[in-house]
């Protein structure tokens, strides 16, 4: 199923076709099913890649936890070190391959007897451009609804990464780091324009804050933010699902539903620009009363 964003910018690109747009991209979003067998994750992602570049994508983007069921009692089993281990080797030649931008979901990431979930950004001629390890540890205790406790297995990282697409400065978030606005803010100031956060919100925060978490760092921001789950299964941890893309106005312009999908948009970075023209809040910034710092 495809999903497209607005008439308007779909008309923008397909005027540009044939010309190096550094301000423009095609992206896809897949939504891939995920189980038990990491070999047969790696095969149904590589496909869904194919097929994704085969309707023009030029920057496709997978959802946390793509090669392995998501949990504490799996990270351990799946871990893997960056940048030789299956996984790896898989994104780096489905993004030679395919002459594509491939951000890498997440998987679990062992190093020096730590496991991380962890991030990668591969180029089209299948180099490794970026590593970001999740941040924010997911522990929450909802009555009646969830306990769950990442801190009991993983580390967290301790660095903000970015990363180009030709002209573009992106930033990278996993999942639980899409709540904290302090991180985007200081994305934002290092001036990207896109925000990318693979992640897989359950059924009870998923129909509450997915969506509203990602207009707020959009509209906040005044970027675009992508945000990649898996599809939804049937047992152990349950997706939401409905991967998203959203705009700097805070609209979205593409959503998955629920199931196994890739959703595109054609984006033009510009609108970035005039947003903040319009509306320059970062020139507005009361700094000399409060700031958002990044501590080296």
């Amino acid at each position: 199923m495809l999903c497209h964003a607005s008439k308007r910018i779909n008309k923008f690109f397909s005027t540009c076709a044939g010309t190096k747009m550094l301000q423009s991209f095609r992206a896809a979003l897949v939504q891939c099913s995920v189980g038990k067998d990491r070999q047969k994750n790696l095969q149904n992602a590589s496909r869904l890649i194919d097929e994704a570049k085969t309707n023009g994508a030029q920057v496709v983007a997978l959802p946390e936890c793509f090669n392995s069921p998501y949990g504490t009692k799996f990270f351990d089993e799946y871990a893997e070190s960056i940048p030789d281990g299956p996984t790896s080797k898989m994104l780096s030649a489905c993004a030679k391959k395919n002459s594509i931008f491939l951000i890498g979901g997440t998987f679990p990431e062992r190093d020096n007897n730590k496991l991380y979930n962890t991030c990668t950004v591969w180029n089209p001629a299948g180099d490794m451009i970026a590593k970001f390890r999740k941040m924010h540890l997911f522990d929450i205790d909802i009555p009646g609804g969830i306990t769950f406790k990442e801190s009991e297995i993983l580390s967290g990282g301790n660095e903000l990464v970015t990363f180009n697409i030709n002209e573009i400065t992106v930033g990278l978030g996993i999942c639980y780091d899409l709540r904290f606005e302090e991180l985007a803010k200081l994305y934002r100031k290092k001036g990207c324009k896109l925000l990318i956060y693979p992640g897989a919100f359950n059924m009870t925060t998923g129909p509450l804050h997915w969506e509203l978490l990602q207009r707020a760092r959009a509209l906040d921001n005044q970027v675009y933010v992508f945000a990649i789950s898996p599809a939804r299964g049937e047992k152990g941890y349950i997706a939401w699902g409905h991967s998203q893309i959203t705009d700097p106005w805070g609209k979205v312009v593409a959503q998955a539903k629920h199931g196994e999908e890739i959703i595109y948009s054609d984006l033009d970075f510009n609108e970035c620009d005039k947003v903040r023209q319009q509306i320059p809040i970062f020139h507005q910034r009361r700094s000399d009363v409060y700031d958002t710092v990044e501590k080296k």
